[in-house]
């Protein structure tokens, strides 16, 4: 079997950034696969799920209620290891095209304040495993540390 593309990438050499994992079409339309990489892997700790799941639920509510992206967002979500997140969007698009997307969401992550929406059992597979604080932790430590100032070395993946 081949290799997924993700598997692909030098995870020794991959530091925080904003990254496009692959890009697939589908008749006239792309989407542009982004790999959200919040802690370096294998080195830093990883996310523990609650925190992942806020950001999950706050993540994607607000992709979907934007103006400007939310006819164009297929998907955000964790990645299995933790160390990041896949948002998925309709369009071919380079890192930087999503760069002030991404800045106001992890804003709105950071400046949340009330329930995480979704996060009741009505609504919500797993609605206990939710740490707003630490959602707020990490979207604020990603904004400082990747998204504000972020260069061109963190927008592309590093050579295999």
């Amino acid at each position: 079997m081949e290799k997924i593309t993700s598997f692909t990438i030098n995870h020794l050499a991959l530091e925080p950034g904003v990254y496009v994992s692959r890009k697939d079409r589908f008749g006239d339309v792309t989407i542009t696969t982004f790999d959200l990489r919040m802690t370096k892997p294998n080195d830093e700790p990883v996310m523990n799920t609650a925190e992942v799941h806020a950001i999950e639920h706050l993540g994607a509510t607000f992709l979907r209620n934007d103006p400007e992206w939310k006819k164009r967002c297929v998907y955000f979500g964790p990645m299995g290891c933790r160390t990041g997140f896949y948002m998925l969007l309709e369009g071919d698009l380079s890192s930087r095209d999503v760069l002030s997307l991404l800045v106001r969401m992890y804003e709105f992550i950071r400046d949340y304040e009330g329930d995480v929406p979704g996060a009741s059992p009505r609504d919500c597979g797993n609605y206990l495993d939710i740490s707003l604080p630490m959602a707020k932790y990490w979207a604020k430590h990603y904004l400082d540390n990747t998204l504000y100032g972020i260069d061109e070395a963190h927008l592309v993946y590093p050579e295999a």
